[in-house]
């Protein structure tokens, strides 16, 4: 059974339940009401009479002056209730003229006017049994009839009406609840047609939202989301297998090269020394560039948790400093710092180390020797910024937005004497992003380069 199918059968069931039980309510209180309004009128015919029966030779019986002026009593097909006097014993004393030769049924154990249903010539009849007490003595019963045949007649149809509508609603229900159910499992049936056409080629299906904001909007927009999930890991997996394919193929062929020339012939000791120590060094460059990798494949996970501590500007660029003291010293450069205000930001130490450790490795890098680079704290009362500038050949104003992509190098032809794969910035971007920072390049007009990191 398809789902559209079971979706019908299901509201039709709960739906049968439901006509079933009105349909019911309906029955009994149409039944009710007209057998409470025939009781009614069988009262009240029935004490009307009463007035009328009188006692004549010690026996009861009609006033026939009284029973005269009422001349539906004397035509049968006219007159609609049936009157009779019997004694204790249940002797006929009297009888309108409607039942000719024909009684009303005594009941010797009804003595309170109680009311029931009786046959006359094959007729169904409601009957009451009312006692006649004379100067405090029971002389007798008048029995008041009515025919039965209208009101079974109405009993009986209508629930030959319910009985043919049930089925027919419920036919009729399942039709409107299988076109319902069609309409409504649509935005499904959409579901699975897109997602069929997913592979892992074609990553860049998503499912038509439906235009009303209910259920199946939320499940479509849950995964459509997923499919994104699915195709960022897919690009992740496909960047870093390129980027890592990119990055290790050079340094693998050159340690190669390098090798198959050393074992051609025997060489000096010098020389086996030389090209091993170049292979090291190849080696620890690659694996340099591999942690780089690993490092921006970790920034695109969603689940990064921050641990954030107050910490002073001038420890993150002391740190950073430190760690390129050699350098400093090899091309005698000047640090020229300026933290007059002693400022400190909330931040994760790590991250945050991160981007001081870039920006300022690039700056040393990139500075001419005997040059100076500048550092500088600032707070402008809504954001604190850092400022480093260096006054090395500076970038490309067209390229300035570009080389936060990875592997990218402005100008790298003129400067190749100076190492980097071009991950650095990309990972100071990232780094940025999970902290909610800004990083922002500008070329400085003494000709050198001027990195603001904005808190």
């Amino acid at each position: 059974m398809t789902f559209k199918n079971k979706i019908a059968l299901y509201y039709l069931a709960a739906t049968a339940t439901v006509i079933a039980a009105v349909f019911v309510i309906i029955y009994f209180i149409v039944s009710t009401t007209v057998y409470s309004n025939l009781d009614s009128a069988l009262i009240y015919e029935a004490e009307k009479h009463l007035k009328d029966v009188v006692i004549e030779n010690g026996q009861l019986a009609f006033d026939e002056h009284a029973i005269q002026e009422e001349r539906e009593h004397k035509r049968a097909e006219v007159i609609p209730f049936f009157l009779q006097i019997v004694n204790t014993d249940g002797t006929v004393l009297a009888k309108s003229a409607n039942l000719r030769e024909q009684v009303l049924d005594f009941k010797n154990d009804f003595t309170g006017g109680e009311r029931f249903n009786s046959k006359l010539s094959d007729k169904a009849i409601r009957q009451i049994q009312i006692p006649v007490i004379k100067h405090g003595k029971l002389m007798g019963y008048l029995l008041t009839a009515v025919s039965l045949e209208g009101t079974i007649l109405v009993v009986k149809n209508l629930r030959t009406v319910l009985f043919v509508l049930f089925p027919v609603s419920l036919v009729l229900l399942f039709f409107v609840a299988r076109y319902l159910a069609d309409k409504n499992i649509k935005p499904i049936v959409r579901i699975t047609e897109t997602t069929n056409k997913i592979t892992k080629h074609n990553l860049s299906e998503r499912v038509e939202l439906p235009e009303t904001k209910d259920e199946l909007y939320t499940l479509t927009n849950s995964i459509n989301e997923l499919l994104d999930r699915i195709q960022n890991a897919f690009e992740r997996e496909k960047q870093f297998t390129n980027d890592a394919s990119h990055e290790l193929r050079t340094p693998l062929s050159v340690i190669k090269g390098t090798l198959e020339v050393l074992i051609r012939k025997p060489r000096k000791e010098e020389e086996y020394k030389e090209k091993i120590s170049y292979c090291i060094s190849e080696i620890d460059n690659m694996s340099e560039r591999v942690d780089q990798l690993l490092l921006l494949a970790r920034f695109d996970k969603s689940n990064i948790s921050l641990r954030k501590e107050t910490i002073p500007l001038l420890s993150l660029i002391d740190n950073a400093i430190h760690r390129h003291r050699k350098l400093i010293e090899e091309k005698n450069l000047q640090i020229v710092m300026d933290d007059s205000e002693n400022l400190s930001v909330k931040t994760d130490p790590y991250y945050a180390d991160m981007i001081f450790e870039n920006i300022i490795s690039n700056a040393l890098k990139y500075s001419p020797s005997g040059q100076r680079v500048e550092i500088k704290t600032i707070n402008n009362n809504k954001n604190i910024v850092v400022e480093i500038i260096d006054y090395g050949g500076g970038i490309k104003e067209e390229d300035l937005e570009s080389v936060f992509n990875p592997f990218f190098r402005s100008n790298s032809l003129n400067h190749k004497h100076i190492p980097g794969s071009g991950l650095g910035l990309s990972i100071v971007q990232k780094a940025a992003n999970v902290l909610n920072i800004k990083v922002k390049l500008e070329n400085h007009p003494g000709k050198g380069l001027k990195a603001k990191i904005i808190f």
